[in-house]
């Protein structure tokens, strides 16, 4: 815990400083949601296929979606979950630049279900 998966427009790699993101997601997640460092784990998933938007052709690429989702243990209220939320887009602007498309950015953070177990090996 926490688990974070982004998901995004694989036409945008270039222009996303993934590996700032989620050192940045992470000391924000340590700071808002007490979470420990060593427990901070993203993993990126490009779409390879394409993005579509609304009657657009997707082969143009003139948008890109980016959709992180944050997984918590229950515990944390409303506020420090919205407050996490609110990080994590400012911290999208900050790390995808501008380029050849829009770019539409959400998050969500949530709580794990209780079935969530984890090992290390």
């Amino acid at each position: 815990m926490p688990q974070i998966t982004v998901d995004y427009s694989d036409h945008m790699e270039t222009a996303f400083d993934r590996l700032g993101f989620a050192r940045a997601l992470h000391e924000a997640t340590v700071e808002i949601a007490a979470a420990k460092p060593e427990a901070c784990k993203t993993l990126f998933r490009p779409n390879g296929a394409y993005t579509a938007f609304g009657y657009e052709d997707p082969a143009e690429h003139a948008h890109a979606v980016v959709h992180v989702t944050v997984g918590l243990l229950a515990g944390r209220g409303a506020e420090t979950k919205a407050q996490l939320t609110e990080a994590v887009l400012e911290l999208l602007r900050r790390h995808v630049a501008e380029g050849n498309f829009t770019l539409h950015a959400s998050a969500e953070v949530r709580d794990l279900d209780p079935s969530y177990r984890k090992f290390d090996r």
